[in-house]
This record gives C-alpha cells, sequence and structure tokens, in this order.
C-alpha cells in the first residue's frame, strides 16, 4: 500500500489497490509508448548472420572481433558516436544503459549494440516507426482482488533449461525457484527466475493465451519475504516485449508454467488503429 503526502484537506492519506494499479497502468502505456520504448523496435540484426557487415537499412559495416564490435562508418553515412559525427573506425561494446543512451544514433534513430550468449547484434530503434504510430494502449482488464494472491517462493539450486524464443531461436533460461499459490481452493505453482536485486520473474500461458489475451505473458513478483511469502499480482500481469516489436528476443513459458485455468486479469493484448 502507498502512502498520499500530498497533506491537501479531506483527501485520503491510503490509496486503495484499485486506484494504485490504475497508476501503475498509466505508468505502463506511457513506458511502452515513450520514443525509445518497445514500440520502436524495428529490427534485431545478428552479426553472424551478415558476414559481409552490411545490416539491413543500418549504415556503416559491423563486424564482429572477440569481446567488440568494430564499427567502419563513411562520409555519407550519417553515423554519430556518443553525439559526435563519425567517420572512420570505432571499437564498441555492449550498451547497457537506456536504449536512448546508447553510444551510435543516425538521426533520431539509436542503434544498440547487444550481446547474448556470445553472439552480437544490433538493434534498430526508431521514435517514427509504424508500430509507434498506431499504438492506441492497451487493453487491460479492470483491477479483480481476487487476484492479488499470495504465493510462497521455494528456491532451489539454479537449473539452466533450454527454451524457445519468440525470434525462432533456443536459448538458455535460468530458473532459480518455484512459486506455489492457489486459486479458488487448487494449488498451481510457477517456475520462476530470480533477478540480480531478488526480485522474481515469471513467463506464464493460462488457457486465454492466444484468444482472450496475447500468447504468454510476463509476471514480475517482488523479492520474497524471509519466509518465502511473495506475492502474486496477476493483475499486474503484462504483456511481453515482443507483443509491441517482433524484434524482441522473448522467451516462451517453461514447462509447467502453462496453467490449466482462465487469467482474465492483467493486461491482455496491444490496442492499435
Amino acid at each position: 500500500m502507498t502512502t498520499d503526502t500530498s497533506g491537501a484537506p479531506g483527501t485520503a492519506t491510503d490509496t486503495d489497490p484499485a486506484e494504485e494499479w490504475r497508476r501503475w497502468h498509466e505508468r505502463r502505456v506511457f513506458a511502452v509508448s515513450a520514443p525509445y520504448g518497445p514500440l520502436s523496435l524495428t529490427g534485431t540484426h545478428w552479426l553472424t548472420d551478415f558476414p559481409e557487415g552490411r545490416l539491413p537499412a543500418v549504415p556503416g559495416v559491423w563486424r564482429a572481433d572477440g569481446e567488440d564490435v568494430v564499427l567502419t562508418a563513411g562520409d555519407g553515412d550519417g553515423l554519430t558516436a556518443d553525439g559526435v559525427p563519425l567517420t572512420g573506425e570505432i571499437r564498441l561494446t555492449a550498451d547497457t544503459g537506456p536504449f536512448e543512451d546508447s553510444r551510435i544514433a543516425t538521426g533520431s534513430r539509436r542503434l544498440v549494440v547487444l550481446r547474448r550468449e556470445g553472439l552480437w547484434a544490433v538493434r534498430d530503434f526508431d521514435p517514427g516507426s509504424p508500430a509507434r504510430r498506431s499504438f492506441l494502449g492497451i487493453e487491460a482488464a479492470p483491477y479483480d482482488g481476487d487476484w492479488a494472491l499470495t504465493g510462497h517462493f521455494r528456491p532451489y539450486e539454479s537449473r539452466t533449461i533450454l527454451l524457445p524464443n519468440a525470434d525462432g531461436r533456443e536459448r538458455d533460461f535460468t530458473l532459480g525457484g518455484e512459486i506455489s499459490f492457489s486459486v479458488d481452493g487448487t494449488d498451481h505453482t510457477f517456475q520462476a527466475a530470480v533477478e540480480p536485486d531478488g526480485s522474481l520473474w515469471v513467463v506464464f500461458a493460462d488457457t486465454t493465451s492466444g484468444t482472450d489475451s496475447f500468447r504468454f505473458r510476463f509476471l514480475r513478483p517482488p523479492a520474497p519475504d524471509a519466509d518465502g511469502t511473495v506475492s502474486v499480482d496477476l493483475n499486474r500481469a503484462v504483456l511481453p516485449p515482443c507483443a509491441f516489436a517482433d524484434h524482441f528476443l522473448c522467451p516462451f513459458p517453461p514447462p509447467g508454467n502453462r496453467l490449466p485455468i482462465a487469467v482474465p486479469a492483467g493486461e491482455r493484448r496491444l490496442l492499435t488503429g
């Protein structure tokens, strides 16, 4: 529960869960529609797929060289590095900050260097993307307190499994524990990854997936309490990045994370026009 510290006369000091969810949903829509949010991703280009170094619609010549990517730019490429026009050769490492802070740009586009499982790629973020222009919002179910569940997290020795990703490739996915929870008296479990800050990451599907909602969704529970108690608020189930752009590498749900029930709560689908 959050607290309103405005001190305005006649206002409630405690925000009710439905209002807190509404504000969270507004922040989600704002973040998704930002100039360099997920809607602006127009391409993820793996350098191994382009041995000649020429990427689709991306200026310059890009090649992997051990722990770096080497970019060679000509006078007419229109590339900048750290805001300065680039000609000649520059060595790059993976970008780790916000997409808009990537070192390489061409006009308003940001070219983000990515490394995944030893392979290099360049992502192209364009604020003028068709997906961003056509975005109308995110369809989400109204808040329902019945889906704000409490679960128990049981950590186990990390297990790395191979999962299909939305781009058609298989990649390693490391699981760090299991969340148990109950819906209408029936027990269910999620296998979860553990993030560096202790929070959890669940990739799941249910019987609405692919019909009344996107084909799978993400849930990001906070770090469990010392006794393993953890919030499983399915009102905050979110669309994965690949729901907004085809070029993200979203993993599919691991075995056991496909619930045999409908979860009508949370985000459902993208609204476009």
